[in-house]
């Protein structure tokens, strides 16, 4: 039996202030605040970003793996980061830092319950195909939808960390009880990870559609800053789960909501299945590239 709402409210003022004292939460990298201070500059050349960003090779690797990626949808292949600057932008380059450096930051070590191949994975799917699917729908938000996509889930990374005792419980609750990961994350820290991932994009500052689609990516009728992006990333996220490529165990009772439907004039279930399917051989195509064993 879960706990009462008295409870729960406590749980969550002590995790609030837990996470307000965890001074070694990382704070913005190096890397992302010169690319950024560059790209404030009119003056800039590729030239001198791409010596910033090649400072860290495993950000270069990741960015070109990004670039090269089937629904990512560049024409052509990318084999350096000048030239992937150059076809990318600016301002999709700073996106893929920003994104990649947070991920980054969290870094975890794989265990039993959660395995970093798969949750990175299932991060990257889920931004590269908002992106896609953004974009095919008509919307011009696909830079924005790739980073909302890529960080949705960054809060499950924060508990795995910081609360790793809470973490295994939840887990625990899950298996035995055959609670949902939303109860059982209440049941154990107050917050969700919505909740945590939102706490996190507000402290590196980021703006206010990226932090609300953070916090209402399963709940998009929520959202008051940008509800198409929101629903995007919804929407990808769904998809991972419906096709099983990229998906993740704590999207297992992820349903999709009638909001994203009427936002993108999807009639039914039955016309959601074919879109969702026209997407299949891309996502497995994109999954093989990233090379999860």
């Amino acid at each position: 039996m879960m706990s009462d709402p008295a409870t729960i409210a406590k749980k969550r003022e002590k995790t609030e202030l837990i996470l307000s004292n965890v001074y070694n939460l990382p704070s913005i990298p190096k890397v992302m605040m010169e690319v950024s201070e560059l790209l404030a500059k009119p003056t800039t050349t590729t030239a001198e970003l791409s010596k910033v960003i090649s400072q860290d090779q495993g950000l270069v690797t990741k960015i070109l793996s990004i670039a090269n990626s089937p629904l990512y949808g560049l024409p052509r292949k990318v084999s350096t980061i000048e030239f992937a600057i150059l076809i990318l932008g600016y301002g999709d380059i700073k996106n893929i830092v920003t994104a990649l450096s947070m991920i980054e930051s969290f870094k975890i070590k794989s265990d039993k319950n959660l395995d970093q191949k798969k949750f990175w994975a299932h991060s990257v799917i889920t931004g590269v195909a908002a992106k896609r699917v953004a974009e095919d729908l008509g919307y011009r938000i696909g830079g924005e939808a790739f980073i909302a996509g890529l960080l949705h889930d960054l809060g499950i990374t924060v508990i795995h960390k910081f609360f790793h005792t809470a973490f295994e419980q939840i887990c625990k609750d899950v298996e035995t009880n055959g609670w949902t990961y939303y109860e059982a994350e209440l049941e154990n820290l107050g917050l969700t990870h919505r909740e945590i991932g939102k706490f996190l994009a507000e402290k590196w500052n980021l703006p206010p559609s990226l932090v609300d689609t953070v916090l209402n990516h399963e709940t998009p009728e929520k959202a008051t800053e940008n509800r198409v992006l929101t629903a995007v990333v919804h929407l990808a996220d769904y998809m991972t789960n419906r096709l099983g490529i990229g998906d993740f165990a704590w999207d297992k009772d992820l349903q999709i909501e009638k909001s994203v439907l009427e936002i993108f004039k999807i009639q039914d279930e039955v016309q959601l299945d074919k879109f969702i399917e026209d997407y299949k051989d891309i996502f497995v195509k994109q999954y093989e590239s990233l090379k999860i064993t």
